[in-house]
């Protein structure tokens, strides 16, 4: 019974891999073309063969981003792409309103983390784990997706902020070559090895603007500095200087041209890396100024002349190693630039002190020629080590934001490439750990965690198997043997710390401050000293802290390949990728991630964000309850609120196609919920496709919401402006109105008193003429009739001043009369004057110019229009006297002589 089951299940196995074969051929050797096939979930079968051809496939035609499920698979190539990365293409993902339409980009990534942010969907805040080997372009991944976020995370709302805006940026982006300058080096594998890993936490406010960064490091590969392989090189910035220095900083720095240093290895060499100008302008920006700058590059130029202080075996053992006679002057350089005394230094290399006993006494014991090697290396990486820690403390100085202005932030990882050399240092293994330990975050967050929740919330699912690092990590970090514990080194040396805190130079005493915890380490206190912390037990105390940032955010996944070991464009060696793939789990990854549901949110998150979906449903639109719905549904029991999220569910479902643009299809209320949305015990769970139709639809229920509040705003302010502009107009007609009646009752007012003063006026004026005139007449008559006892005067004189009175009132009249008396009644008036007889010859007849012109009409008669006055000067006394003296206007007397034409002068 046992064999027959056994030959069963074996036939049955050996049939699943010919159905299997042949699925994969049939599938290779259709009609669709591999390199079409942007993302891999869509190859079917799933295997390490289909995937890998179906990359290559890509890889050959200039396409190096393909999409894995939840990660993005990025191929180096090895070569420029022009465009592939420029601020419209930027501006393009930014913009589209479903990025992932478009082709496979790291930008997809980017813009899918930023819109999470904004969306608020627990957890907010957003990390990127670039991983892969080294040499992969794990860097310029992280280089170009910087710049993405500097371009779409600094929209101003404001010139200050503008400004603020495009400082943040450039220091972001200047910290890039500073960083790499000091952390990256050359390699077997790759140009620009990052010999460091980093986590850049970008910074952003209620405003998705980003306000600032931070950047944390983790386990500098300090041995480089004195230890480089075979064809490999320092870091960069030893080399900058090499050969960008000018001839006065030679001098400065001991730098002469075709000097030789045996910590710089394979100097003819040149990379884009060696731009030492590049890297000055950067930390110009950064706030480092030239001065500290100068100070930097002597201490770098410092270690470069310790690493060839080398040492002879000394003869007596109890004697100090002595020096080789090229090494006597690389000790003096060496001091000088490094401000120490030399013959202090000479002593801390050669002498090691020890402390023994309950006393804790000091001994004093010569070194040998190894031990004086290892402790000229310590010094030099103690001094880099304690260099690159303060130049991440400066770039953090000048991009980190102010605790409050910040919310929510994005993190990009960029660890140290997987490597496996013939000799591996300590630092080798702590970085391939670190490639471990991640990966294990992934299988646990990802392959493991996933599949185990569908089990809990009761998803029907069929367990997909993986393959577990965990048995890896714990041979390495287990307790309490492992391998960190067994090759953990001793700290550093206590005398070498001591030295360099004796330092003169500026740069060295801030780089070696005195540090409270360093003297209490040194302290004797028998058993309850601190134990001492060494390079493995700090690096997974920073390792575990940022696998706890990396817990509370949503991870994003970019997995980056390397086609060939020769960095050869158009090159896609197999072998080597299929190492690649089967190391990072892609293949599961892709499987889980078919079947998968990548987003999970609790039930009453759920209701609270897409109830309001329901003004999209007919059908569901009566049974929306009133704002305060979601309050409701958090004091429902149980049984009501899994009833409640099920209709939600089910009127959801009547929408999508509205939603997917699609025609509507009947959906039976009994169907079951799809394989897009399912619902478990405490949580929804749905795809990134699923997860986008539901936002599309709430905004567009917002925008209607939106819509409909605008309309009724602008209702409401278009009749308060109607009433507003009535009342206007009555207050201003009733203002206009009383303005009106007191200005008119002002002029009448004025009228009236004007009209009196003037009729009074009138009539006194009147009065003084004829009281004037009469009292003339009788003045002068008296005095020449009545007077016997005055002298007669002559009576030439007599008769011309008796002419004289009589005659003015004539000349008036002939003067100024143009209407009235004609002819004879005109002569008569004349007559009348002069006292002639009316019988009187022609001779006494007054000849006038136009006699023809009308005449005067009474010498009392009342003014018929305007009358002017002509004659030299009156004889009554207000004859000249007026209210409003003008050209035009009566003046005394001249009132009864009336003007319609030119004046008649006699």
């Amino acid at each position: 019974m046992l064999q027959q089951l056994n030959g069963h299940s074996s036939s049955s196995h050996d049939q699943s891999r010919v159905s299997l074969r042949e699925d994969i051929q049939e599938f290779l050797s259709g009609e669709a073309p591999l390199h079409q096939l942007d993302d891999l979930t869509k190859v079917n079968p799933v295997t390490l063969e289909t995937v890998l051809r179906c990359l290559q496939a890509r890889y050959m035609v200039d396409t190096f981003y393909t999409n894995a499920g939840c990660t993005l698979v990025a191929l180096n190539p090895f070569k420029p792409v022009p465009g592939l990365y420029s601020p419209e293409i930027m501006r393009e993902y930014h913009t589209a309103s479903q990025p992932q339409k478009l082709k496979p980009h790291i930008f997809t990534v980017g813009e899918q983390t930023y819109r999470n942010v904004k969306s608020l969907i627990e957890p907010v805040n957003q990390s990127i784990v670039v991983s892969g080997e080294s040499g992969a372009g794990k860097t310029w991944t992280s280089r170009c997706l910087m710049k993405f976020y500097a371009v779409v995370a600094t929209s101003p709302t404001s010139w200050e902020n503008h400004k603020i805006a495009e400082r943040i940026e450039q220091r972001i982006l200047n910290s890039n070559p500073v960083m790499e300058a000091f952390g990256n080096a050359c390699t077997l594998r790759n140009d620009n090895s990052s010999r460091f890993g980093k986590f850049i936490q970008l910074q952003l406010n209620r405003a998705q603007q980003m306000t600032g960064a931070a950047v944390q490091t983790y386990l500098l590969e300090k041995t480089r500095v004195a230890c480089q392989a075979s064809s490999e090189r320092n870091f960069h910035i030893f080399y900058q200087i090499c050969k960008g220095a000018s001839e006065e900083e030679r001098v400065q720095w001991h730098l002469p041209k075709g000097s030789t240093f045996s910590w710089l290895p394979n100097p003819e060499r040149t990379l884009e890396e060696d731009c030492f100008e590049v890297t000055r302008e950067a930390m110009l920006h950064l706030g480092i100024d030239t001065p500290t700058q100068n100070n930097i590059f002597k201490v770098l130029a410092g270690l470069l002349h310790l690493g060839n202080v080398q040492f002879a075996d000394s003869e007596d053992e109890a004697q100090p190693c002595q020096l080789t006679e090229e090494a006597k002057c690389s000790v003096r350089t060496s001091a000088s630039l490094l401000q120490l005394p030399e013959d202090m230094l000479l002593e801390t290399l050669r002498i090691r002190t020890i402390r023994a006993g309950r006393q804790q006494q000091v001994f004093r014991k010569a070194c040998s020629r190894a031990e004086c090697d290892t402790r000229r290396d310590c010094l030099a990486k103690l001094v880099y080590a304690r260099l690159f820690d303060w130049l991440v403390l400066v770039i953090n100085s000048s991009i980190y934001a102010d605790p409050d202005s910040w919310t929510t932030f994005i993190g990009l990882l960029d660890v140290y490439g997987f490597e496996s050399f013939p000799d591996n240092s300590l630092e080798q293994l702590c970085i391939n750990y670190a490639n471990e330990k991640l990966q294990q975050h992934f299988v646990a967050h990802y392959l493991r965690a996933q599949q185990e929740e569908y089990a809990v919330e009761g998803l029907e699912w069929s367990f997909v198997n993986y393959q577990d690092n965990q048995t890896c990590l714990d041979l390495i970090e287990g307790s309490p043997i492992s391998i960190c514990s067994l090759i953990n080194e001793d700290p550093v040396p206590p005398e070498l710390t001591g030295l360099l805190q004796q330092s003169q130079h500026s740069l060295l005493t801030v780089l070696f401050s005195t540090d409270p915890k360093e003297k209490t380490q040194e302290k004797p206190s028998g058993q309850n000293r601190t134990p001492a912390l060494t390079v493995v037990s700090k690096f997974k105390a920073s390792l575990e802290q940022l696998l706890r940032i990396l817990q509370n955010t949503t991870p994003h996944y970019i997995r980056c390949i390397k086609p060939n070991s020769q960095g050869q464009p158009q090159s896609f060696l197999q072998e080597e990728v299929l190492s690649q793939l089967e190391a990072c789990g892609l293949v599961e990854t892709i499987h889980i991630s078919a079947a998968g549901f990548p987003i999970r949110v609790s039930h009453q998150n759920f209701m609270e964000r897409y109830e309001l979906l329901r003004r999209l449903c007919p059908r569901a639109s009566s049974s929306f309850h009133n704002p305060y719905s979601a309050k409701e549904h958090s004091e429902q029991p149980p049984q009501g609120e899994a009833a409640t999220l099920q209709t939600l569910l089910q009127d959801i479902l009547h929408i999508l196609p509205a939603l997917t643009g699609t025609a509507a299809t009947p959906v039976d209320s009994a169907q079951c919920i799809p394989a897009p949305l399912q619902c478990g015990r405490t949580k929804v769970f749905m795809t990134d496709f699923m997860l986008e139709l539901l936002e599309n639809g709430r905004t567009q229920v917002l925008e209607q919401c939106a819509r409909c509040i605008q309309c009724g705003w602008r209702q409401h302010q278009r009749r308060k402006q109607k009433k507003q502009r009535r009342a206007a107009t009555l207050i201003q007609a009733a203002f206009r109105s009383w303005l009106t009646r007191k200005h008119i009752q002002r002029l009448h007012t004025a009228a009236t008193v004007i009209k009196q003063a003037w009729q009074k006026w009138r009539i006194r004026m009147a009065f003084l003429a004829s009281k004037e005139l009469d009292g003339l007449e009788e003045k002068h008559f008296s005095q020449a009739h009545g007077s016997p006892n005055s002298s007669p005067l002559p009576p030439m004189q007599t008769r011309l001043l008796g002419a004289i009175i009589r005659l003015w009132p004539l000349g008036l009249v002939l003067a100024n009369a143009a209407v009235g008396i004609r002819g004879f009644q005109r002569k008569l008036v004349v007559h009348a004057c002069l006292q002639l007889p009316s019988g009187s010859s022609s001779s006494s007849s007054v000849q006038t110019a136009q006699q023809d012109q009308a005449g005067v009409r009474s010498i009392r008669a009342l003014p018929q229009g305007s009358i002017r006055f002509h004659c030299r000067k009156s004889p009554l006394r207000y004859a000249d006297t007026c209210p409003e003296p003008s050209p035009f206007s009566v003046t005394g007397f001249n009132q009864i002589l009336l003007e319609k034409h030119r004046p008649i002068h006699v």
